[in-house]
């Protein structure tokens, strides 16, 4: 059994995530000084892979099972070299625009002819949303947002969401004018396990998920609505209004676009498993893992840590996130790295992508 399991329970032939859902600013703080070095990366979208690159590695090798995964990275590159930087936000659909298509055709000369049919298919939709907004799990909050959202509250409560207060000020805006009947009735019935499997994440991604995904849900925007600002999260604003707003995601900031676009040709796009690299003989100096181990048993999960171990050099660190399957070194290969608590407790306070319950950093020991 191996990562490739999954393959095997839910679909990768569409687009799944067209921008990432987990936040590049605590992964490149939880990565250490990797300059010069070899990193491993799931790809998703293939913005945490891109803002790898800001940490000056010598490669990123950016693996998926997921071919559309890879083409939204492949995207993302050749927009980085054919637009500048305000044409790139319009397309990816953190700016509003009316020249996608344009900008999409421009990004696309060039490329190969996979890619480019790939991409053509979905231009109805990157004109519509945005590159950033294609995916199936885009759909799902997009869904939300303009048919489900309007029915709890009107367009001035979402405004006042992102109007920066207090922490007490924030708990009282969310237990006095949010948490409504009807807005806690939305929660139960959209962010459902049944409703999410099958309008969101695949259904087999909760295979190994213990609880109430909706009571989940409503922790983590607790979390997101008064222990951190929302007016300072893209991904709440996303979520809520359709765009990042005045805060973007790290990898689409102006001041990392050229350091990014300088370094493209490091990124190496690899279709598959991670054992594909670790069967090649190769060794990494740091692994972005994404929340792969949520979708494992803990007995596949225990098999796949240790393919990654072999694959390390000392010193190298284990960076993953937990949604709802807590995932951690399995208990039989503890010895052979070290849990970076107080890193990860200090990048978990500041993580704004909400939904994860937990922040991993294991770093092996030599």
């Amino acid at each position: 059994m191996s990562q490739a399991d999954i393959a095997t329970r839910a679909s990768f032939e569409a687009i799944r995530y067209a921008q990432l859902w987990e936040d590049a600013d605590v992964l490149t703080q939880a990565m250490g000084d990797v300059a010069g070095k070899t990193l491993v990366s799931i790809c998703s979208a293939g913005d945490n892979a891109l803002a790898l690159l800001t940490l000056d590695p010598a490669k990123v090798v950016v693996l998926d099972l997921s071919q559309a995964q890879l083409n939204c990275l492949a995207l993302r590159t050749a927009a980085m070299r054919a637009l500048d930087y305000g044409e790139f936000l319009e397309l990816m659909g953190a700016r509003p625009s009316t020249r996608r298509g344009y900008l999409l055709e421009r990004a696309l000369r060039g490329s190969d002819a996979d890619l480019t049919a790939f991409w053509q298919a979905l231009k109805p939709g990157v004109i519509a949303h945005g590159a950033g907004g294609v995916g199936k799990f885009e759909r799902y909050f997009r869904i939300f947002r303009k048919v489900l959202l309007p029915l709890a509250h009107s367009r001035r409560t979402i405004d006042d969401i992102f109007v920066s207060r207090p922490v007490e000020a924030r708990r009282s805006f969310l237990t006095n004018r949010f948490e409504t009947w009807r807005w806690n009735l939305l929660l139960n019935v959209f962010f459902s396990r049944f409703t999410m499997g099958r309008m969101g994440r695949d259904k087999a991604f909760f295979d190994h998920v213990e609880g109430s995904v909706a009571e989940h849900v409503s922790r983590r925007i607790r979390h997101a609505a008064i222990d951190l600002d929302p007016s300072d999260n893209p991904y709440l604003h996303w979520i809520m209004k359709g765009t990042h707003g005045p805060s973007l995601p790290m990898t689409w900031r102006a001041e990392h676009y050229e350091t990014i676009r300088s370094r493209l040709d490091r990124l190496e796009l690899r279709h598959g498993a991670l054992e594909a690299f670790c069967a090649t003989g190769e060794r990494a100096d740091g692994f972005n893992l994404s929340d792969i181990f949520e979708y494992m048993s803990p007995g596949i999960a225990a098999e796949v840590y240790e393919t990654l171990l072999d694959a390390a050099n000392p010193g190298a660190r284990l960076v993953y996130w937990n949604m709802m399957a807590p995932r951690r070194v399995p208990d039989a290969l503890s010895g052979r790295v070290r849990t970076l608590t107080s890193l990860e407790d200090r990048l978990k306070a500041r993580d704004k992508a909400f939904f994860y319950s937990d922040f991993v950093i294991e770093e092996v020991l030599g």
